[in-house]
This record gives structure tokens, sequence and C-alpha cells, in this order.
């Protein structure tokens, strides 16, 4: 199926979860457009934060006019891949055109969190799709282990480089610093 028709799919898909209980969220992957209920956790949503708020603190020095952001729809129509990143580090302006999608190749960095429900998303699909894509950057941060890896140089569907590290580094991601002291593993209700 070409992108055209997935993509138009997927707005149907986002009109009908409009009127669902819930939060939920298109994407299109290897299958096609695909619905799927996001229910992040307060853990999940707290690294977001941190992480978003330590890359922007240090993007006037790197990069001026770019911003840590999460929220908008990354788009690569010829692999056929639109996506949702927790977070992402692009140009402030994008924000200022048309349409709902980013177009991925303005993308400079994307952060997962691995959800308890579908880790194979973060560490199979995106890990393929996001250097087919072109995106320089890619950081899993996985609150199941306390890891963190950190992708980079993306060569077709694959990274060369990935390095590796545990809740508590000093993680060297891209031209930033992410301190990770702070971050906490998923856990029991009341943990």
């Amino acid at each position: 199926m070409d992108y055209a028709k997935m993509r138009a799919i997927a707005e149907e898909l986002t009109e009908y979860a409009e009127h669902l209980e819930g939060s939920w969220n298109v994407e299109i992957g290897p299958s096609g457009p695909f619905l799927a209920m996001m229910s992040p956790s307060k853990r999940h949503e707290v690294l977001i934060h941190r992480i978003r708020d330590q890359i922007n603190a240090q993007l006037s020095a790197t990069h001026p006019t770019y911003v840590c952001a999460n929220g908008p729809e990354i788009e690569h129509p010829s692999i056929g891949r639109m996506r949702r990143p927790d977070a992402i580090v692009l140009p402030w302006d994008v924000f200022e055109g048309e349409g709902l999608a980013v177009d991925a190749t303005q993308v400079l960095a994307a952060i997962e969190i691995v959800s308890p429900s579908n880790p194979s998303n973060d560490y199979g699909e995106k890990l393929a799709e996001y250097p087919a894509m072109g995106i320089p950057h890619y950081m899993i941060v996985d609150p199941r282990t306390g890891t963190i890896e950190v992708h980079s140089d993306p060569c077709k569907d694959r990274y060369q480089h990935k390095d590796p590290y545990i809740f508590g580094d000093t993680v060297p991601f891209g031209p930033w610093t992410v301190e990770t002291g702070a971050f906490r593993r998923y856990g029991k209700a009341g943990a």
C-alpha cells in the first residue's frame, strides 16, 4: 500500500480515536497504520520531562534554534513510516509549518522511554526505522531494567554505534549530556 493511502487511513483512525475513552496514538509501522492505547505511567512521564529539560538547557550552546519537545508525529513517506517518539530534538521553526507531522529528516534526535507493555517496539521496529529516517541520534531509556542505550551514526536501517549505560551514569547523547542519577525504575505501586 502506498504511503498516501496509509496516511489517509491513519487520519481516519485518529478521528475515530477521539471518540474513544483514554488516550490513543496512531502510528504507521511495518504492517501499516495502527491504533495503540497510551497509558504512560507517572515514572514514564517524569523521565521524559527530566531528559527534555536537560537537553533544552544545553541547546542554546549547541543548536540555538532547536528545541527538545514531545508531541509531534514524525514521518518519512519514502519508507512508509510515521511515528510519535516520546521526545525529539528539532528546529523551532518546524512548529510554524502546516500539517500535523514533521519531516523526519529535520529531526536531530529521538528519545523513547520503554513501556512495560511493548518493549519490542522501541528495541526492534524503531531501532530500524529511526536510522532509515536519517535521525542521527536515538536514546532508549528502559525503566524496567534501569538501562540506557545511545545509538548513533545511522547507515540504512541500523545505527553503527551503540553505547550502553545504567541509571546513575552521566550519559553522552550527541553533543549533550544527560545526568541520570535521579532516574527511577518502574516499581510496584507505592514503591
